[in-house]
Parts: C-alpha cells; sequence; structure tokens
C-alpha cells in the first residue's frame, strides 16, 4: 500500500503491493532486447551498486547478474527501505552512496539542487520510445535526469455492488454514498485519506477541480516557484468545497479514514468509493470485492479533477564510483523491454515504455483503466520548492475537513510555503 508522508521532509519511496498477471521473469535477460541505443563499451572489471526498495530487488536481480556478466563487473543490488531520498542525499553527500538509485521523478528538484545526481544520455530514438507524460516527469531544466520505468496515478475504484455506475460528478458520487450510508449498506461516505495531517497527494484532483492550485505556471507551462497560489481566491475557494465535504458538511472527508485504513475499509465493503492508485488491488482482489475503475470526477461545472502523475525512475548518482557503468546500466539496460516487464510483474504500475504498456494492455485491463485516469493528469512537479508545499497543504486540508476557517487555513498555508521558501 503506498503511504505518502506529506511533509516538508523529502517524499517516502512507494512500496507497492504485487497486483495483477504474474509470470516468470526472463531467464537469459539481455541488454539488446528494448529499443536501446548503440551499447558504449563499458571498462571491464569494478562494481556497479544500484539501491532499491524491496519491491524492486528480487526482479532486478537477473539483470543485475546479466549486465555484470557481459560487462566483467560486479553489480550489487541493495534494499533500502526507509526514508530513501534523504538516505541517498545524505550517503551521497558523505562519499557513500550508491551509483544508482531508483526513486520517485519529483525527488529530481531537490536531487539536481544538491549536487547528487547526473542528467542521463538518451537517443532520440530511446527518449519516443516512452510515453510523453513519462518523459516530460523526468525532464528539469531542459534536461533529462533518469530513465522512467512505470508511470502511477490514482483513481476512483468503486465497489459495482454497491455502486454499479460510475458517478457522473463529485455531486452525484456523495449523494449515492449518502444514501448507501442511510440505508444501513456502508459505513462511509468515501474512502479517501485525510488523517492527522492532511494528504494533498490523494484530496488533489478534487482540489483541482474546485478550482484550487499550488503554483502558478511559466511562459513554458511548468509550475512558476515563485507564484505560490495556496491562498490565492480560487484555491481558497477549494478549501471551502472540502470543508462542504467534510465533517461538519457531507462527512465524505473525515480524518478517521488513514493511509492505514481506507483501502482496508473498502475491502471490508464499509465503503462503496475508494480513491487510491493500482497499489490498493491486491487487497482489493483478495477480499473478493466485486470492482471497476474510472477517473476521479469533477464537481457539476468545476475544472477537470486531475490527479498528479508519478513515475518510478533509475537515477545515475553524481558521486557514485562507477559512473560510467551507470550511464550504459540506465541508459542502455533498463529501457529494454524484458526489464520492463519484470518490473511491472513484480510490482504492477503501467510501464514507461510503449512497447511494455502494449504488452500490459493485452494482459491487464486494469492497467489500461489507470492510465485512461491519468492521461490529462499533472505529473508531479519536481521543483525543489514542492517540498515546502506538502506539510502546509496538510495543514490546512485538515482544519478546513474538520469545519474550521477555510480562509485561515490557506492564508497560513500561503504563509508557511512562503517563509520556507524565503529562508532557503
Amino acid at each position: 500500500m503506498r503511504k505518502r508522508a506529506l511533509g516538508v521532509a523529502a517524499l517516502a519511496t512507494l512500496a507497492l503491493a504485487a497486483t495483477g498477471c504474474g509470470g516468470a521473469e526472463p531467464a537469459t535477460p539481455t541488454a539488446s532486447s528494448g529499443a536501446s541505443a548503440p551499447a558504449t563499451a563499458a571498462a571491464s572489471g569494478g562494481t556497479l551498486v544500484i539501491w532499491a526498495d524491496p519491491s524492486r530487488v528480487q526482479p532486478l536481480q537477473p539483470f543485475a547478474e546479466a549486465f555484470g556478466k557481459e560487462n566483467g563487473v560486479t553489480v550489487e543490488v541493495k534494499e533500502i527501505s526507509k526514508d530513501n531520498q534523504m538516505t541517498f542525499l545524505t550517503a551521497s553527500q558523505q562519499g557513500s552512496g550508491p551509483d544508482i538509485m531508483i526513486g520517485a521523478h519529483d525527488w529530481i528538484g531537490n536531487l539536481v539542487q544538491n549536487g547528487a545526481i547526473d542528467p542521463v544520455t538518451l537517443t532520440e530514438e530511446q527518449k519516443a520510445a516512452f510515453s510523453a507524460k513519462a518523459l516530460q516527469a523526468v525532464t528539469f531544466n531542459g534536461q533529462v535526469y533518469g530513465a522512467p520505468y512505470a508511470v502511477e496515478n490514482i483513481a476512483l475504484i468503486r465497489n459495482t455492488k454497491l455502486a454499479p455506475d460510475a458517478p457522473a460528478s463529485i455531486e452525484d458520487l456523495i449523494a449515492k454514498g449518502k444514501k448507501l450510508k442511510a440505508d444501513g449498506k456502508v459505513k462511509e461516505v468515501l474512502c479517501l485519506p485525510v488523517g492527522q495531517k492532511g494528504d494533498a497527494f490523494h484530496v488533489y484532483p478534487i482540489f483541482a477541480s474546485a478550482g484550487g492550485a499550488l503554483f502558478g505556471a511559466t511562459s513554458s507551462g511548468d509550475p512558476d516557484p515563485k507564484t505560490v497560489l495556496l491562498g490565492a481566491d480560487d484555491s481558497v475557494k477549494a478549501f471551502e468545497k472540502l470543508k462542504d465535504l467534510g465533517e461538519k458538511g457531507d462527512g465524505a472527508l473525515r480524518t478517521s479514514i488513514t493511509n492505514e485504513n481506507y483501502i482496508v475499509n473498502f475491502a471490508a465493503g464499509k465503503c462503496a468509493y475508494l480513491v487510491s492508485g493500482p497499489w490498493a488491488i491486491a487487497d482489493v482482489k483478495k477480499a473478493g470485492v466485486a470492482y471497476d475503475i474510472s477517473p476521479v470526477p469533477a464537481f457539476e461545472g468545476g475544472k477537470p479533477a486531475t490527479p498528479f502523475v508519478g513515475v518510478q525512475t533509475f537515477f545515475v548518482a553524481s558521486k557514485g564510483k562507477s559512473k560510467a557503468l551507470a550511464q550504459e546500466f540506465v541508459a542502455n539496460y533498463v529501457t529494454n523491454v524484458d526489464v520492463a516487464m519484470a518490473l511491472y510483474k513484480a510490482d504492477p504500475r503501467p510501464p514507461a515504455l510503449s512497447a511494455a504498456l502494449q504488452q500490459v494492455q493485452a494482459e491487464d485491463p486494469d492497467a489500461v483503466k489507470f492510465m485512461d485516469a491519468g492521461k490529462d493528469g499533472m505529473p508531479m512537479p519536481a521543483i525543489p520548492e514542492m517540498a515546502a508545499i506538502w506539510e502546509p497543504f496538510g495543514i490546512a486540508e485538515n482544519a478546513a475537513v474538520k469545519g474550521g476557517d477555510a480562509a485561515a487555513a490557506a492564508a497560513a498555508a500561503q504563509k508557511a510555503v512562503d517563509g520556507a521558501l524565503k529562508n532557503n
């Protein structure tokens, strides 16, 4: 299950449960099995160190071993399972970090600012092999800072026995959820995590549909860190909408719904609607719940309910001891179909590599539905300033959901972010 620690500290890495189709890993993986550029000869000898979270260590192992044999080097895949971004940054500064780090694309701004990662050299053919949104996510200041391999976003998952049809709007969802609750068929109108610290990631589609925004935009359409909009009029109205949906309003958003229980509640039939991502499906299937997946609906007459889109990425460490090998592995090995499919089967999220996604679409309709729900989503801002947004937003969300003054909560969030950015 995904748990996002939304604080000023870096976002926690993702640890997702395996779902969807299985299948054996390729017995003899090779670098030539996908859209790779002509291999750059790597120096024989040496050691390549890769840091990965638990869900990726095992599927990477056979490819690491094959790469090692082909290049006459030793490849170590080390499991890192706590505070991965900060662990990497600290180790990088101390000269004890890996050559390759696997993590979320929205780390990029912070990692670049701290001199922790290098751009990755991809040919135009390799770039074209990825989905446009995945490539956009890993591009920062005009340079590609990683090889993307999986794309994720949230959607609306519904219990089709309780809610046969996808709701036409948020208002429609709330009305149906409240009726189910009034009839004693569910305990909750909606399962969307709020908790005691808020959860900007899950509530963002609703916030965006209500007109809220985090940043302005540059002339190129990228988030503008010089223009923070949490306290702007439209964002105040969006926080007021969250208040209307909250504990003193419709009761759809509640602080008692957390990252620890929101999927569990849905799997137990306590709610008909769940806002979550692919990481929820294993528990839903295990519980035997009949379900379907559709985009998070928008408010009637509102803006689109655009979710954040996250992209899992292989980074080349700036201070790694085997940088040439790291570039070779990331640019010419990670970018092949066998690797993408092995990672997908271990941790089913839609691949960033188009050829792998085509295979997945033929096997896993859920992946197609999640991709459809995120097709108009916004890549998580990778600018360093994003780290200052999460905690103040969460505090404002929590206050609004509890029935507090939405304008005051938005103003406090704006002031906190402005102060954090000024001090940096």
